[in-house]
């Protein structure tokens, strides 16, 4: 978009400049050719150039009327010209927004399993950075015409509408989708959207952040799956980081991959068709095959196992917390869900 609008800028400049070099030349020119005052040599150029067909001023000269020959001549042509240019600038603007328009939607359309991000300021960008990280697939929606080109640029699918409304949201494919991230300005458009998109799909999981303390058990009772209160997380972390400065810096590279290390927190689910389960986690050798540490187990119950002893037994549907490089946990993935019995 952004180069489009460049070419438009230059192709508008360049007819600008154009239609000022023929009024600036034929005011000139009557001028000094046939001694018209300033004005009415911008105005016989004027009516010259456009061809309405006034008749002269003042009556001109033989030397006049050959400048005015040639004048209407270059004039003609350049505003064929110009028209010219100014109806293809059109149909481009209009053709590239239609294709655009119809490639996001297609796009759109192939989408399953993806997260929605309604609101891209400064929380949206930062789970859309996590997402992107983590090679999700993602949606951003936001009424900011700047906001979305930004998100453009670095080549993300956004689009420029108001998720509060049912349609739009439907159109995003909230029917498939897997989670929504409410990331809106306000508490209250933030409740409006997890409504609207918990009745739309009430099996997708929503996270939202809120403003006020007090916002938090609404946007619960909407049906929020997670509640986050940026100024308190940022107050605590804060804390954290003067406190415990070395338990600060470990979680601050698990979660933002800092120092230049490739490691990370994730969640694993043990597929139900999983030849793993039924086997402990001594059996599976996790950290010493692959180098990924179990650190907790939330069993299919709703029960964590935290630090789970090796004796400890996977069961169908239970989602490992585990730390590992990427690869490594791409590996573990693919292990508890990859393999059938």
């Amino acid at each position: 978009m952004a180069e489009a609008l460049e070419i438009i800028r230059r192709r508008i400049m360049q007819i600008a400049l154009l239609l000022a070099f023929l009024l600036a030349f034929g005011t000139l020119g009557f001028i000094v050719v046939a001694g018209y005052e300033p004005f009415d040599a911008f105005y016989m150029t004027a009516i010259t150039i456009t061809t309405v067909g006034y008749s002269e001023i003042k009556p001109l000269t033989h030397a006049g009327r050959v400048f005015n020959t040639v004048l209407l001549l270059f004039g003609v042509v350049a505003m064929f010209y110009i028209m010219g240019s100014i109806t293809q600038l059109l149909i481009e603007i209009e053709l590239g927004n239609l294709l655009g328009k119809r490639r996001i939607k297609k796009m759109i359309e192939q989408l399953r399993d993806h997260y929605i991000i309604c609101g891209y300021g400064r929380v949206g960008r930062a789970a859309a950075a996590e997402l992107a990280r983590a090679n999700k697939k993602f949606l951003i929606i936001d009424r900011n015409d700047a906001k979305v080109e930004r998100a453009i640029k670095l080549g993300l699918l956004a689009v420029n509408a108001d998720c509060s409304h049912d349609e739009i949201l439907r159109e995003a494919g909230i029917e498939h989708a897997k989670g929504l991230i409410a990331a809106l300005a306000g508490d209250a458009d933030n409740l409006y959207l997890i409504l609207s998109a918990k009745t739309l799909n009430p099996m997708l999981n929503v996270v939202t952040r809120v403003s006020e303390d007090e916002s938090e058990a609404k946007m619960r009772r909407a049906g929020a799956d997670a509640v986050l209160l940026p100024y308190t997380v940022a107050g605590s972390r804060l804390a954290q980081a003067i406190i415990r400065p070395h338990v600060f810096e470990f979680l601050d590279v698990t979660s933002m991959q800092q120092m230049g290390l490739n490691v990370g927190i994730e969640q694993v689910r043990v597929a139900d068709d999983c030849a793993l389960a039924g086997k402990s986690l001594r059996d599976l050798q996790f950290r010493r095959d692959l180098g990924v540490i179990v650190l907790a187990i939330r069993r299919h119950d709703g029960r964590m196992d935290f630090n789970p002893a090796a004796e400890t037994v996977l069961e169908c549907d239970d989602h490992l917390i585990v730390m590992g490089d990427s690869i490594a946990v791409r590996k573990l993935e693919e292990l508890v869900t990859g393999v059938s019995k």
